[in-house]
């Protein structure tokens, strides 16, 4: 129901309007705060890039997260991660995650990040804290923070906003009667707009956009490690807990999967081994995200697999963008030394 009313296709947006009004009002009063200096932003000693969205729900942002750090990491450079850690809840903050540290505690994006990149990943409510904890742990170049861009308490000397290729802003409302968490003339003020499936969805890119498209062709055995052809598996059951569910499933399709049944769960969702067991009910090929399989590990079954995506950007922007991050860290550490 939520998705009708967001892409404007139910005229029940209405009755949350008088909500929307107020989330909007707040939300740009903060913004010209920070903007004039009244509430004050944290400034860190190295660069901080935001990578983050206009909307609620799935864009892309992780696998954006990754490819830059792992892109900045063969640069050269040294790079740590933030973020608020949706869906974790630990008993101190800010936490820096080790390779046992469970995503009930960090969050299943953090720890995805954490085990993909091998970069050093922080989690708090506050991203400052985050930040603070890593410059105190590690030697760092350059800051990731995975979402956050409305998070303004903490300074950013760039920012990247991930737009769905196919929903791009719904109806246009702020929540709850719309996906927007800030509106469309954000985007003016931001560094770079990465399009993920502009081409494979249907969707249109403008000239400043980068093109993005998510790739995976190789499935992961959760609990042997074993590696398989995705379009090798059959008998698939599959599922996704995250913001779009159904772009994993329209992905698996038109990798030319013949689905036998798709589950559909909330985005940061805990999962339970019975709950899963039961999905495959004849040992079917349980199938999911990346994202889902790092909050089943420890319980993970022998027909369990995940299927890992990567971003695939446009050459010129990606070259773009990395050089444009290049420059951000070499004004900043010669502005350091002056």
């Amino acid at each position: 129901m939520i998705e009708r009313i967001w892409s404007g296709q139910s005229w029940l947006y209405i009755l949350l309007l008088p909500l929307s009004f107020l989330y909007g009002l707040v939300t740009f009063v903060r913004y010209i705060c920070y903007k004039l200096g009244l509430f004050r932003s944290w400034e860190a000693p190295i660069p901080v890039i935001v990578v983050g969205n206009l909307t609620a729900g799935g864009n892309g942002k992780t696998p954006v997260v990754i490819w830059l750090v792992e892109s900045l990491i063969k640069e050269g450079y040294r790079v740590g991660v933030v973020s608020r850690g949706y869906g974790g809840k630990s008993d101190q903050y800010p936490l820096v995650l080790s390779p046992d540290t469970p995503t009930a505690q960090a969050g299943d994006e953090p720890v995805l990040i954490y085990h993909r990149t091998k970069a050093p990943v922080a989690v708090a409510p506050k991203r400052s804290e985050a930040v603070k904890a890593l410059l105190k742990k590690y030697q760092l170049d350059i800051i990731i923070t995975d979402d956050g861009l409305q998070h303004y308490a903490l300074g950013r000397d760039y920012e990247i906003v991930v737009i769905d290729g196919q929903r791009r802003f719904g109806n246009g409302w702020w929540l709850p009667a719309g996906p927007m968490r800030e509106r469309a003339g954000r985007l003016k003020t931001v560094n770079a707009l990465i399009v993920n499936g502009g081409i494979v969805n249907g969707g249109t890119a403008q000239a400043s956009e980068v093109l993005m498209e998510l790739q995976g062709d190789i499935a992961v055995n959760l609990l042997s490690g074993d590696k398989l052809p995705v379009s090798e598996l059959s008998n698939v059951v599959a599922m996704a807990g995250i913001g779009h569910p159904p772009r994993f499933f329209t992905s698996l399709e038109n990798k030319g999967l013949l689905l036998k049944q798709t589950y559909a769960f909330s985005d940061h969702q805990p999962y339970e081994l019975q709950k899963l067991v039961s999905l495959t009910p004849n040992n079917e090929t349980l199938l999911m995200t990346e994202k889902d399989a790092v909050k089943c590990q420890s319980f993970a079954q022998q027909n369990w697999w995940y299927l890992p995506v990567y971003a695939s950007l446009n050459e010129a922007g990606e070259e773009r963008i990395i050089s444009e991050i290049k420059k951000v860290i070499e004004d900043k550490s010669k502005r350091a030394c002056s």
